[in-house]
């Protein structure tokens, strides 16, 4: 079977066309900047690369080009489009409705539609995916995999806000979580390497990245997890606040004279380490880099994100009563060292936990980095979100079934 992945962002859709008998990736690539100038497609075919620079007005128009890609004869990873089984589509918010991935059918479309108002920036881009997917391929398969469906089990005690209960009621206000397609490809990844039986296992995943979230993964199933609501709670990211109390936003309102609309960008886009180190970098590498050369202002914006991290690795630890493994996951997560690090021997070392320096010494590379005397074994595990999206569009093509259950 043949599955594309399609994942649309607002003015992109990042793409990979795989052969799940093998599960080789055919072909891969990005369409960015869609209705605005400069747009162009970056596709690539293992060492070959083809890049398409041309005006793309809107999703559909930018599919159509990243179908003529995946069919080329040179760069594409079939003949004709009748090769193409089915195609998975990364969806961010699945509300109540989904605890697992779904065959999208009117009904399905319907239900995203709905929980757009609660992921304004994300549904809407992917529902332009799934239409213009059903237009240019009619009759092919649509599966959909939501962000939140992996978290959407997690026991009330941990989900419910102490606000009035009335609001869940009206509004569906609840931790949702998201990342949970990582979550759970790096928590069963972890359970492979280290031979455990994934239903009987203590995980805590870490995805580190400009958005990061951190899960408790108890037998199998996510039952906490860092962001809310939506991805602005948790921990400090890129340019997101991560927790804060939540008077400071009524307070800001009211002393700066500013809007909800306002107070939403200054959370969301100019506050994380970027707003710590005082508009200097929300990138990790550049602050760690400073950090390690001396500067005051970035050593504290890292000791504040590391401190961060473990203080909620500490809460998922009390909440399953133990931990067997810890997985670091994503652009930080994989590539930092100093990060995977300073988490671990600063503040974790209760655990019994200690890094091999040697092999914590990798970036981007599957790899266990605790020594073979560690109580808990802490691991680097790339994530590989495309394939989790494709085994299961698989699974529920040949099955024949509407929705798998996590």
């Amino acid at each position: 079977m043949r599955v594309l992945i399609v994942n649309c962002g607002s003015s992109s859709i990042k793409y990979q066309f795989l052969d799940m008998d093998t599960e080789q990736v055919l072909c891969k690539g990005l369409a960015e900047r869609i209705g605005i100038p400069g747009s162009k497609i970056v596709h690539k075919k293992g060492d070959q690369k083809a890049v398409v620079e041309k005006p793309m007005k809107d999703h559909e128009e930018a599919l159509k080009y990243v179908l003529e890609l995946v069919v080329d004869e040179k760069v594409g990873g079939v003949k004709d489009l009748k090769e193409i089984d089915a195609v998975g589509h990364r969806v961010v918010h699945g509300g109540e409705k989904f605890s697992g991935s779904v065959l999208v059918d009117g009904e399905v479309m319907s239900a995203i539609e709905e929980y757009s108002y609660l992921a304004p920036l994300h549904n809407p881009p992917n529902i332009m995916g799934i239409k213009a997917t059903m237009k240019l391929l009619p009759g092919v398969p649509n599966v959909a995999v939501f962000d939140t469906a992996f978290h959407s089990k997690m026991p009330a005690k941990a989900y419910l806000y102490a606000i009035p209960y009335e609001y869940y009621r009206k509004y569906k206000i609840r931790r949702y979580g998201f990342h949970g397609t990582s979550h759970r490809y790096v928590s069963r990844r972890t359970a492979e390497i280290l031979g455990m039986d994934y239903n009987k296992s203590k995980i805590i995943t870490v995805h580190l990245g400009n958005g990061s979230s951190i899960a408790a993964i108890m037998n199998g199933r996510s039952i906490d997890t860092s962001m809310g609501f939506t991805p602005l709670e948790g921990l400090v990211m890129g340019t997101r606040s991560g927790d804060l109390d939540p008077s400071i936003v009524t307070f800001l309102m009211e002393r700066e004279g500013i809007t909800s609309e306002e107070i939403y960008t200054i959370l969301n886009k100019k506050s994380g380490v970027l707003g710590l180190t005082d508009g200097f970098s929300s990138d990790m590498r550049d602050i760690e880099e400073r950090a390690l050369n001396g500067d005051p202002v970035c050593r504290l914006a890292l000791d504040i994100y590391e401190y961060r991290i473990a203080k909620y690795i500490g809460s998922y630890v009390a909440a399953m009563n133990g931990v067997d493994a810890i997985a670091f996951t994503a652009g930080v997560g994989e590539n930092s060292p100093v990060t995977r690090k300073g988490v671990c021997e600063h503040y974790l070392g209760y655990l019994g936990i200690c890094i091999d320096d040697e092999k914590n010494n990798i970036k981007g590379e599957e790899r266990v980095i605790s020594t073979p005397d560690s109580k808990v074994k802490v691991l680097v595990v790339p994530t590989n979100e495309e394939l989790m999206i494709a085994r299961d569009t698989k699974e529920i093509i040949e099955k024949g079934i509407k929705q798998l259950e996590y």
